[in-house]
């Protein structure tokens, strides 16, 4: 097994099904919290609990690749160009300089040019890597596979979008990262389901899936945004740190989990030999 940074987690499985964890990471290495206005702030829209929530996919065998470290530190889920993934739209950059609230998360100086490089190389350039291994050594035992990019957002943010957002947010980069029959497969569980679904609205994948994704390549990636009352009792309103994040309930989360394992045993249909 190839040697990999002892804050990514790299969980191998056999199925043709990857399942990427961005977003769930916490930890904020010593160099950093100095110049953080705070570490809840830098902490507030971590993708809070999906590693527990998706936890039941490596029984599957699916593989699990997570990050440790917090996306303020660095996300690497944004493109590395600095080209904005939504033109016009609100977003946070490769390294935020603020939540999406848009409160400040650098007491001083932002960082700048060469430190964002140094970041890249250190925690992005690893994690991309790492997928990329695993995508090639799945491929060689599968004609084809799906990558699950995993993430979850609160309800409501002004910032970024009107109004609340649906339960399920499938995003395939407007249908070039995946199959056709694979994004119906999906939207049709995700309707048929007790949730709010919709395919590429305000999410439409990032980096990862529009990267990653080349479905004439027999790679087909697929990104799930998750509204977090679909699984964890959200608080109505403007969060704090003496009530974000909610913590985990297992039985709160049941309902949405079996959507999910529905939509994970899609994937693996899809692209399993009939």
């Amino acid at each position: 097994m190839t040697a990999h940074p002892e804050w990514l987690d790299i969980r191998e499985g056999t199925a043709p099904l990857i399942l990427s964890l961005p977003h769930t990471g916490t930890e904020i290495p010593a160099e950093f919290e100095a110049a953080l206005v705070s570490p809840w702030l830098a902490r507030k829209d971590a993708d809070w609990w999906i590693d527990r929530l998706y936890a039941f996919a490596e029984s599957m065998g699916a593989t699990m690749i997570r990050t440790r470290i917090s996306r303020t530190v660095i996300d690497v889920n944004r493109d590395p160009s600095g080209q904005s993934l939504y033109p016009g739209m609100a977003t946070t950059e490769l390294c935020p300089t603020t939540t999406f609230d848009g409160e400040p998360l650098y007491r001083g100086a932002n960082p700048d040019a060469a430190e964002i490089a140094r970041r890249r190389a250190v925690y992005f350039d690893p994690y991309h890597a790492a997928l990329e291994r695993q995508i090639g050594r799945l491929r060689q035992q599968h004609s084809a596979i799906v990558l699950y990019d995993c993430h979850s957002i609160r309800s409501v943010i002004p910032r970024l979008f009107e109004g609340t957002l649906p339960h399920l947010n499938l995003g395939t980069n407007s249908g070039k990262a995946c199959a056709p029959a694979l994004e119906a497969r999906l939207a049709a569980i995700g309707r048929a389901s007790p949730f709010e679904f919709v395919a590429n609205g305000r999410f439409k994948g990032g980096h990862i899936t529009r990267h990653h994704g080349k479905p004439e390549q027999g790679v087909h990636a697929v990104q799930m945004e998750l509204a977090c009352r679909a699984f964890l009792d959200e608080p109505p309103g403007a969060v704090s740190e003496s009530n974000w994040p909610t913590p985990f309930d297992d039985a709160y989360a049941a309902p949405i989990r079996a959507t999910l394992r529905a939509m994970l045993d899609a994937c693996l249909d899809s692209v399993r030999p009939q």
